[in-house]
């Protein structure tokens, strides 16, 4: 058993691993060193990542592994579609020009990768052409800096893979794109600098590979980008504190997580340190968090602003090199095997990231099975999920405290998302367009309480797995934390307390989630204020729902069957809310989707408690679990 009081080790580790972050070296040590390093790069390229020497064993390595063989041939296959395609134009959607940036970035890392490893002309010439139109545009578009650094890092990687290919005239056009529209440009600062989201992950990476492709022509302003990453990174990193949780999610996991592993390894490459980054211990316990937040069925248990799935992760495979840890490439290795069979991008849709993926990879061959099955992250975003096994069938549940003031996050406190026999039945409706809405006048970005943010439907606690009282939203300010969980085979659980976002409106809530064998349980305790309540308990599902009598339903979907039924409070009636029609003409429709769910009026000054069992197959008295109060779970 792992309980949560067990954390005095933990703290002490917290703290050791604070003090490195925060001071492995004084800043003059690491800006003397820095500069030493520098001075120290030959004027030569390529030297981004892997070397022309090292050029022959990154082939030996692709041609020996099967799977790094067919990723590797849509890498080349897409670079190959790519030659009769237009280069990129600077079309903004709304007020980004973010769409353009990536898409260059997939095209000049195939195109420039493929060259390394065939030296087929074809590819330069049409990498060289990709990258003279992006130098040609008027602007990266700073004032939604992610553009401009993606950007920058697209030339990079484009210029110090092909310099000694490059015509002279667009050498010179490249080289001074990268200074003026990339580097000079962000020398005007920005909230990205110390912010620590995925702006500053992103921002700092791509910066400092443009810096690290141009040092020996400007070896002031690459120490000075470079060292301002070195500085302001570990803001970001130690977001990851203590367990590896990413607060914005799986999907911003992918983006911010994929750029800091850029950052390092692009240090590494040319300066042969990563000056500390990758000490944090938080930073190197994070892809346990990805693996597992990814369910049976190959969806994400998607909190916050995240996509329902996601793909590849080029990351992972740097994490489980570094740690000498395969089985952190479980859910890789499937989504590797999909991947081969895709038909070869001409449009820019592929991943950006893969040719650092074959540049990470070791050979991939068989993947332990991973030893641990329930795991929990505390931190601005504490998570818990479980899964009776790995495989494609098996339970899964993901359950999340935090608060709705994280960057990305919705008032989905509490929420929790649930896999059974290769169906996913409690969803989230993950994150509507930015562009749809910010189109139509929504103030998206603040995270006051009253902030338009809260009036979409997909954002609010109206849609999500949690619990709504009084129709009222979660308060923004609040925080909810794990209290309890384990991990024993027999018991494993987690409790959270829900309080803090449901202040000035419950006097206590608290949730547990309990994994059953291969059923669920779900329960809430909730103690009212001085006046009477209504508690509306929830779960978003594409399942058809038949309700069977007043307290248990039948859902079904893809020829798998689910019970769900009510346990308390007695009396309780299910019902069915509407969630693919939402109420505002700018709220994204929910096609296929509805909420079951009942509410309870609780008198003033009382406690109630809300328990939800859900099981694979037909309902069944002999298996009802019985009651226990959340502070006896742990018995």
């Amino acid at each position: 058993m792992h309980a949560i009081e067990n954390c005095s080790v933990g703290m002490v580790l917290l703290v050791l691993g604070l003090i490195a972050m925060s001071s492995p070296a004084s800043a003059a040590s690491v800006e003397d060193d820095l500069a030493r390093r520098i001075e120290k790069v030959a004027p030569t390229h390529p030297r981004l990542f892997f070397t022309a020497d090292e050029a022959p064993q990154l082939k030996a390595k692709i041609a020996s592994d099967p799977l790094l063989q067919a990723v590797y041939r849509y890498l080349e296959s897409s670079a190959d579609a790519l030659l009769d395609e237009p280069p990129v134009k600077r079309e903004k959607v709304g007020r980004r020009l973010l769409g353009v940036s990536r898409t260059c970035l997939q095209r000049v890392s195939y195109l420039a990768f493929a060259y390394r490893m065939t030296q087929n002309e074809n590819y330069l010439r049409r990498a060289e052409e990709e990258m003279l139109a992006a130098a040609g545009f008027e602007d990266w578009n700073p004032s939604h800096f992610l553009d401009v650094a993606e950007m920058t890092a697209a030339l990079a990687i484009g210029y110090d893979w092909l310099y000694d290919g490059l015509t002279p005239e667009a050498r010179t056009a490249i080289k001074a794109a990268i200074i003026d529209k990339g580097l000079n440009t962000s020398m005007n600062g920005g909230w990205w600098v110390t912010t620590a989201n995925n702006w500053n992950q992103v921002c700092h990476g791509g910066l400092t590979l443009g810096a690290l492709a141009v040092l020996e022509d400007e070896p002031e302003l690459a120490q000075e980008i470079i060292e301002r990453a070195i500085k302001n990174v570990p803001r970001a990193m130690r977001e990851y504190e203590p367990d590896g949780v990413y607060p914005e999610g799986p999907s911003y996991w992918e983006y911010g997580t994929t750029y800091n592993v850029l950052l390092i390894s692009a240090l590494e490459s040319v300066l042969e340190s990563d000056f500390g980054l990758a000490s944090s211990e938080a930073f190197m316990k994070t892809p346990e968090f990805y693996l597992h937040a990814v369910g049976p069925t190959g969806l994400f248990f998607n909190f916050s602003d995240c996509g329902t799935r996601g793909g590849i992760a080029p990351a992972l495979h740097w994490f489980a090199q570094r740690r000498n840890d395969p089985h952190l490439l479980w859910r890789e290795r499937m989504e590797l095997e999909d991947f081969a069979k895709q038909k070869p991008s001409s449009s820019g849709s592929g991943d950006r990231m893969l040719a650092f993926l074959l540049i990470w990879a070791g050979p991939i061959g068989e993947v332990p099975i991973p030893e641990q099955l329930h795991w929990h992250g505390d931190g601005h975003t504490p998570v818990a999920m479980f899964r009776g096994a790995w495989d494609k069938n098996a339970t899964y549940a993901g359950i999340k405290g935090g608060s709705p003031s994280t960057n990305h996050a919705h008032m989905d406190t509490g929420s929790f998302v649930l896999d059974m026999e290769g169906v996913r039945w409690g969803l989230d409706l993950g994150s509507q367009g930015y562009h749809s809405l910010e189109s139509k006048g929504i103030g998206l970005w603040s995270k006051n309480q009253e902030s338009e943010r809260w009036t979409v439907f997909r954002l609010n606690n109206f849609s999500h797995n949690t619990l709504v009282v009084d129709g009222q939203l979660q308060q923004v300010k609040g925080h909810a934390p794990i209290i309890a969980f384990s991990d024993d085979p027999v018991n494993p659980h987690t409790v959270i307390d829900l309080s803090p976002v449901y202040e000035e409106q419950l006097a206590e809530a608290k949730r547990g989630l309990r994994l059953l064998g291969k059923s669920v349980l779900i329960q809430d305790e909730v103690l009212t204020l001085e006046n009477n309540a209504s508690v509306r308990w929830g779960m978003v599902t594409s399942a058809e729902v038949t309700l069977s009598n007043n307290a248990r339903a039948v859902l079904e979907k893809d020829e798998r069957t689910v019970a769900l039924r009510v346990l308390s409070p007695e009396g309780a009636k299910l019902e069915i809310y509407e969630t693919e029609n939402p109420p505002r003409d700018y709220d994204s429709k929910n096609p296929g989707t509805r909420m079951i769910g009942f509410t309870t009026k609780v008198d003033a000054d009382s406690r109630e408690t809300l328990v939800v069992h859900i099981q694979p197959g037909e309902p069944s008295e002999e298996d009802t679990p019985p009651i226990v109060p959340l502070e006896k779970w742990q018995d």
